[in-house]
């Protein structure tokens, strides 16, 4: 694989480039004011990232007028694409009688509601603002339930960005050693790793993982592999926390945990949650999430043992969205719609890499795509035969960078991993626009000699 070309030298970056003044005058701006010019390290991109004026359905538009079919889809938060009628009608409606009241609501009890009917472990619900808030606070529930201060987790799984699910193996720079040392990482599925710790320590409060493994399924993990990680951690009396944010309501209507028939004591949700809104929920057990209630000791009335704030919690705007969302989840075919659309996608990259005879893949399981570099199929990828180091940061980041250009020159926008989520909204006509500009891409990076 070759190294990267400047600027100059790349034909895809240069068009680029050229395609996207607006966004380029706009960034020069920001770049005065945000670190590096974003406000999230995944719209990082060079020369710079587009600037979208507006989006519906399947498709968003940059301030040069410039379509893309979207596979960012509001970071796997749209299921049903941008815009949806019934979602909009119930936001803008709320809009009008309040945005925040200061006080409960009935939205938030027909959420919570939505929310309880729906995820299979959810016999409480509390309601935060991001996904990071709701695993944070799933760790903090744990041990104060526990009575014990270790985390275990897997490298590569993301958690958010707080403290005690964001550095690699070793640490990382504002991460204190405390925190570090309080969470056990093992590689992802060493259940070999996991049920050795829960064995041989009686300090362990909590397991957490994706359950469709990382990023979504970029390092799969298997329903098999859950079920033996329930059994071990009911044996030794360890939380099962399912980090659902991306899987929840997308894998189906009661998340992977429905899918795949294991149910974890605590769940965390957002996304999808909220409609695109900002929202998001720590569910599961009664028992557990009875440390944030009020107590009574001798009549005297009492601080829950976590107490948990939060300006935005179920704000009414965002809870109208989420009910709109769920119901439309819960009554309509979007999952499988959603599916059909990534598994398109999915055979029609990899009909064009065989074409090619590029030593790359497109796998995926649920309405996802993600692109590997490496000569293993998708099949072996889900038997475990790919380094997990490999699917997860494979691609360097300056071929990662010139592949998303590419696909936002020939009007599809992706991920930064690269990859993507499909949405309901998607149709047969976004799917071929999609593997054309993956054959347009990937001829254009062969003839820089980067593949």
């Amino acid at each position: 694989m070759a190294g990267p070309l400047p600027l100059t030298e790349s034909k895809i970056l240069r068009a680029y480039a050229e395609k996207t003044p607006g966004s380029r005058a706009l960034h020069a701006r920001a770049k005065a004011l945000l670190p590096d010019g974003v406000t999230h390290v995944g719209r990082f991109l060079e020369p710079h990232p587009i600037y979208v004026e507006r989006a519906a359905g399947s498709r968003k538009w940059d301030v040069d007028g410039n379509e893309y079919v979207d596979y960012l889809g509001g970071h796997g938060a749209l299921i049903l694409g941008h815009g949806w009628p019934s979602v909009v009608e119930a936001a803008t409606a709320q809009v009008a009688k309040g945005v925040h009241y200061g006080a409960c609501h009935e939205l938030e009890v027909q959420w919570a509601e939505q929310v309880q009917q729906m995820i299979p472990s959810a016999q409480r619900v509390r309601f935060t603002v991001t996904g990071t808030e709701a695993t944070h606070l799933a760790l903090r529930v744990s041990r104060a339930f526990t009575g014990k201060s270790k985390i275990i987790r897997f490298a590569g799984h993301f958690h958010g960005w707080h403290d005690h699910v964001c550095f690699p193996p070793g640490g990382a720079p504002g991460v204190i050693a405390g925190i570090v040392e309080d969470t056990l990482l093992a590689a992802p599925n060493d259940l070999q790793q996991v049920e050795h710790w829960l064995a041989s320590r009686g300090d362990i409060a909590a397991l957490i993982l994706e359950p469709t493994g990382a990023t979504f399924g970029q390092i799969p993990m298997t329903g098999e592999t859950l079920r033996r990680l329930r059994e071990v951690t009911t044996r030794h009396g360890v939380l099962l926390i399912f980090d659902e944010v991306i899987s929840g309501f997308r894998c189906s209507p009661g998340g992977a945990q429905q899918f795949y028939g294991v149910t974890p004591d605590l769940t965390t949700l957002a996304k999808i949650l909220a409609g695109g809104y900002p929202g998001a929920a720590l569910s599961g057990r009664a028992d557990v999430l009875h440390v944030l209630d009020y107590r009574r000791c001798e009549e005297r009335l009492q601080s829950p043992l976590v107490a948990h704030q939060g300006t935005f919690n179920a704000a009414p705007v965002s809870a109208a969205a989420g009910i709109a969302t769920l119901e439309e989840v819960r009554r309509t075919d979007a999952i499988g719609r959603a599916d059909r659309a990534a598994a398109a996608i999915r055979d029609g990259i990899n009909a064009a890499i065989r074409r090619r005879g590029l030593g790359w893949c497109a796998y995926g399981q649920f309405s996802d795509f993600h692109l590997y570099c490496g000569h293993e199929t998708p099949e072996e990828i889900y038997a475990g035969k790919a380094q997990w180091q490999a699917l997860k940061g494979g691609i360097p980041l300056e071929l990662a960078n010139r592949i998303r250009a590419g696909f936002l020159l020939h009007g599809v926008d992706v991920a930064s991993w690269p990859g993507g989520f499909a949405s309901a909204a998607h149709t047969d006509d976004d799917v071929a626009r999609t593997v054309a500009a993956f054959e347009s891409t990937f001829d254009m990076l062969a003839a820089e000699g980067a593949l």
